[in-house]
């Protein structure tokens, strides 16, 4: 398993985590999902954890899933992150953010076109990022090269929910969210999708 990073703290970090846990990746390198140093079809499965929400542009992120395209085997499985169009608004009712009318200029840049700028400084605003629609993941995925991508709320719609007590509610809890995982007309009422995607065998 590899671990490939543009940052080079979370690299080394990432190395002295794997002296303590066996669990983690053992090869680690500083890299770019644009460029993916794997040669063509070495890879079983390929995560993306915020290529496509730190990418904005849709032709970086086209060149990404490309990569992951490229790299993976006949069959290979692309398991791809996004955060939804919808995040913004959601955890702004939910924790109140929207009564900051510099929140809600950046919900309502959000909503438009998915491009989410915080020019506060207010760190619980996030950082630059680029939010999808559920449909336009769908598109770039498709367009990478992986046919019928399946999408799935990985918090679900109930994420702003407070954190239940007891593990009796918490199990009830997740009965329902594991219910509408996959239930299209919810998957952008969660904060982040997952992106399912298998490279053809030709």
């Amino acid at each position: 398993m590899d671990l490939v990073d543009p940052v080079p703290l979370h690299v080394e970090q990432a190395r002295q985590r794997a002296a303590v846990d066996q669990r983690v990746p053992r090869n680690f390198q500083v890299g770019d999902a644009r460029a993916i140093p794997c040669d063509d079809g070495a890879a079983d499965a390929v995560l993306f954890f915020g290529p496509l929400y730190h990418l904005t542009d849709s032709n970086e992120r086209l060149k990404a899933i490309c990569e992951a395209h490229r790299v993976l085997r006949a069959g290979g499985v692309l398991l791809a992150v996004a955060i939804s169009r919808f995040a913004s608004a959601l955890d702004g009712i939910a924790r109140e953010l929207i009564r900051d009318p510099d929140f809600v200029r950046i919900v309502g840049q959000d909503l438009k076109t998915g491009q989410h700028r915080n020019e506060t400084g207010n760190l619980d605003y996030f950082t630059t990022a680029f939010f999808h629609h559920p449909d336009e993941l769908r598109m770039e995925l498709t367009e990478g090269g992986f046919p019928n991508p399946r999408l799935y709320a990985i918090e679900g719609p109930l994420w702003t929910v407070p954190e239940l007590s007891t593990a009796e509610q918490r199990e009830g809890l997740m009965a329902t969210m594991r219910e509408l995982e996959n239930e299209a007309t919810l998957i952008g009422a969660s904060a982040h999708i997952m992106g399912i995607a298998t490279k053809p065998i030709e």
